[in-house]
């Protein structure tokens, strides 16, 4: 166990988070065009308000991830870091006279993400600066928030971390912790031929807002009240954690596959996420990855 992930797990920890994309969102039509393109409420969002949502197709299967901040003069898009190439791409794929324009952040500034049980008693350390931006996500589900801040800013905001008492945590320590929490990440656990129902992530999800991108796949789903599969966390006694991709079977059928996996520190056991068939995704469900067993949390 490391002193990062022990941080995580049970104080606080400073993560350096500025490979992920950043852009902001100017223009009079910014809120009505974000709100049309993506699947979470915007045009009701107020400076200081944040959410989760995704940028679907036609058909309802997700292209990116993103979480939007709302501010008086302009949106703040963050995601990961392999989608900052196409995100703008996507989001401006249907603007024809709309007053809205995209300009990438990601160089000028720095993320830091403050994370763990002890981070919402930090906040204050780094909020009413006028150099820092706070923000409320979190890398790995636990307790936390995230500073945004000009580049030149990062050696200050980590000096104001460790005096607050946070330690550093690597990305190794962040995935083990995410894993566990059963925070899935786009490009290994959520894919480009997910629905947003299959990820258990409805918090991206507005069911009450108007038309938008891919709204008929997801209105109708809801309305039948299942998907074939599903996104779950599961316990693989094992001494070595499953690639991804690794089969998964109950009683001979196929049920589906692991998408990522660590050796747990907290528990001791693997920790994976897998998308399954939802016959097998109730909790507590046995199932095979070849020669071992694993259990449906």
């Amino acid at each position: 166990m490391t002193n990062g992930y022990e941080a995580l797990r049970n104080g606080v920890a400073w993560l350096d988070l500025s490979a992920r994309g950043r852009f902001r969102v100017r223009g009079r039509d910014r809120a009505r065009y974000l709100h049309n393109v993506t699947s979470n409420e915007v045009k009701k969002m107020t400076p200081g308000m944040g959410c989760y949502a995704f940028v679907l197709t036609p058909q309802g299967r997700i292209q990116a991830d993103l979480h939007l901040f709302c501010f008086a003069e302009h949106f703040l898009v963050d995601t990961e870091p392999e989608l900052r190439g196409k995100l703008p791409a996507l989001i401006l794929k249907y603007k024809v006279a709309d007053q809205v324009e995209i300009e990438d952040i990601t160089e000028e500034t720095a993320a830091f993400g403050i994370e763990g049980p002890a981070a919402p008693a930090r906040r204050d350390a780094f909020a009413n600066r006028p150099d820092f931006t706070v923000v409320d996500a979190t890398l790995t589900g636990q307790p936390g928030f995230r500073v945004i801040c000009a580049t030149e800013k990062s050696a200050q905001l980590i000096s104001i971390a460790e005096s607050a008492g946070a330690r550093a945590a690597g990305a190794e320590d962040a995935r083990a912790v995410r894993i566990e929490n059963g925070k899935p990440r786009y490009g290994e656990d959520i894919r480009e031929t997910s629905l947003p129902q299959e990820t258990q992530q409805l918090d991206a999800v507005s069911f009450t807002k108007g038309c938008y991108v891919g709204q008929e796949i997801v209105e109708r789903i809801r309305a039948q009240g299942h998907v074939n599969k599903l996104l779950v966390r599961l316990e693989v006694e094992s001494a070595e954690p499953p690639a991804p991709g690794s089969r998964l079977a109950a009683d001979g059928n196929e049920a589906g596959e692991i998408t990522s996996s660590i050796r747990s520190p907290q528990s001791g056991c693997v920790a994976a996420l897998a998308i399954v068939r939802a016959a097998y995704a109730k909790s507590g469900t046995r199932l095979q990855a070849g020669a071992l067993s694993a259990r449906v949390v």
